[in-house]
Formats: structure tokens, sequence, C-alpha cells
């Protein structure tokens, strides 16, 4: 992998929104809130945009360089987990992307080349923290997606031990939560039992890493897929500002809504607007706001590498 100095010295000034297969080379196949799917025969090509979702909406504005700054992660925690479940990634990354597929260079550090699996009808999710979705569901009656909570907890507090609350995974709107059982349902006993030690493994590597970086992982999305043998494999983005929420441990207390290194800058002007009722097409992003996004999505690579 290149230093944090080589990454930001190859970061581009304008955010590319739109990849298409002129740009590419190869048939595209699928397309995501951020990345674009390529097939390339007996593997895909991932490249991750510079696009930037808030509320299930893809807004107009992209965040320059987020794209590049979501597969440097992404290929770090990849390296970090080697020893924990298989991945997607295949290797030579460079070499094939340069030599064999001849991408643009300014592809490189946003694309992953990657096996093709098949993914689960169902998203990991790993908290440790009351934030979010799940901080609006403790406090109606004292649960998350099944999770009895001891009482008097605070939002952004810690909680006793980490919890696995998987979702759907809906093709549109909002993923929906899954209690046990309905997990159980969706993907079989042995998957279940799997992907909750592996999301509850990887998330307390992560949470400690992170807080040697001086940042706080207080929740985290993980996908899973399965080759021809069955055998299950992470796939996709792994603990990067677009599927966690990264908290700054110095200024953390119990009681609000810590300042972070993820999406949360983007949400907080969004719930500014009066005009604007989270459906599309959502709203321009001032500049102040892009480079703010950038600034935090930058600082959190550069904590994770350097830490």
């Amino acid at each position: 992998m290149l230093s944090y100095s080589e990454i930001v010295a190859r970061m581009p000034r304008e955010a590319l929104t739109k990849i298409d297969s002129s740009l590419v080379g190869y048939p595209h196949v699928a397309s995501g809130k951020v990345r674009d799917i390529f097939d390339l025969g007996d593997r895909l090509l991932l490249v991750a945009s510079d696009r930037i979702s808030a509320f299930d909406v893809v807004l107009p504005d992209g965040v320059p360089g987020k794209g590049i700054v979501l597969t440097q992660i992404s290929r770090f925690w990849f390296e970090q987990t080697k020893g924990m479940v298989p991945d997607h990634l295949l290797p030579d990354q460079e070499k094939v992307m340069a030599d064999e597929l001849k991408l643009p260079a300014e592809l490189h550090l946003r694309s992953m080349v990657v096996r093709k699996l098949k993914p689960l009808a169902m998203e990991c999710v790993a908290r440790g923290y009351l934030a979010g979705s799940g901080w609006s569901s403790y406090k109606k009656n004292g649960t998350v997606c099944g999770h009895k909570l001891p009482p008097g907890l605070g939002e952004a507090q810690e909680l006793p031990e980490p919890i696995f609350t998987p979702t759907t995974k809906a093709s549109v709107g909002h993923d929906m939560p899954l209690d046990e059982a309905g997990a159980r349902a969706l993907v079989g006993d042995a998957t279940y039992e799997l992907t909750r030690k592996l999301t509850l493994g990887i998330y307390r590597m992560g949470q400690a890493r992170a807080r040697k970086a001086g940042i706080l992982l207080a929740d985290t999305k993980f996908e899973f897929g399965t080759d021809d043998k069955g055998v299950l494999h992470l796939i996709d983005e792994v603990l990067t500002p677009d599927s966690s929420r990264f908290w700054e441990a110095a200024t953390w207390k119990i009681g609000g809504s810590p300042a972070s290194y993820d999406k949360q800058f983007v949400r907080d002007y969004l719930l500014t607007l009066k005009d604007w009722n989270q459906q599309p097409p959502g709203p321009r992003l001032p500049a102040e706001v892009i480079a703010g996004t950038q600034s935090r999505y930058l600082e959190a690579l550069r904590r994770l590498m350097q830490s």
C-alpha cells in the first residue's frame, strides 16, 4: 500500500461522480450509492466514486477523493483481517490494474479487483455505543434490534458489550432491522452464527486499533459473500467513514453527538435545511461542507494508517 502522504499527493481537485464503461473499458453491471461494478469475466472491478449519500439519497455534489479514501481504508483493514476471514480481494492489485486491465491511472487508488461471490441478503452491523437509530429505539423501549439494554444509558454511551444488529439488504429504500429469529430465517443458523462471530470479532479488532489513533468506533456495517463452495468472504468496504461512525475520542462525552470523522458532518448540515424533506433530489452542498467532509475523511485515513 502507498503511504498516507503518497495518497494525499494523488488526490484529485474535482470530484469524480460518474464512472462508466467508456472510462473503464469493461461492461458496467451495477451501481450502488458510491461504487460502480464492472464485469471482467471471471472477476469484478469495483470502482469507488466520489458520490456521497445521506438519508439514502445520493447528493448532486461529490467530495473530491472520497472514493480513494474509502478504497485505501478498506484495503488497510483487509490486511488487518487476513488471519480472521478470507476476503474478496485478488492478489497483485496494482499490477493487474496497470498491466492487464490498462485502467487509467486516476482510477487505480479508487479501484479493487475482486472475486465473484454471492452476497448475503443481510448486512452485518456491530454496535458498541448508543447512537443513531439505536439511540432512538432505546429511548422508546429500552431495546436495540431485540437486545434489551440496561436502563439509564445516555446518548453516545458505550454499551456493556458490543451487540450484533443485522439488517436486511435493500436494493432501494431503507435497510430494515432484523431480530435474531428473522436473521436466522434469512441466512440459516450456521451462517448467522458465523457472521455474528466475525462481525463482533472484526469490530473489536477495529475498535482497539481506532482507539490507539484517538478515534472511537461507535458502530459499523460489514458485508459477506460466499463462493461456489459456500466459503464465507468479507466483501465490499471495511471500517470506512461511509460504513462506520468514527468519533473524536478526546472530545467524546455521554449525552450528545460527538465530533465525528464520517458522514455525520453532511447529515448535520442537511438537518438545518427547512425546505428539504429527505427525498430525492438531494440539495447542493456548500463548498465549506464539501471541504469539511473531505478533511474529516482524510483525517480518519491519516490517523488509522499512522497509528
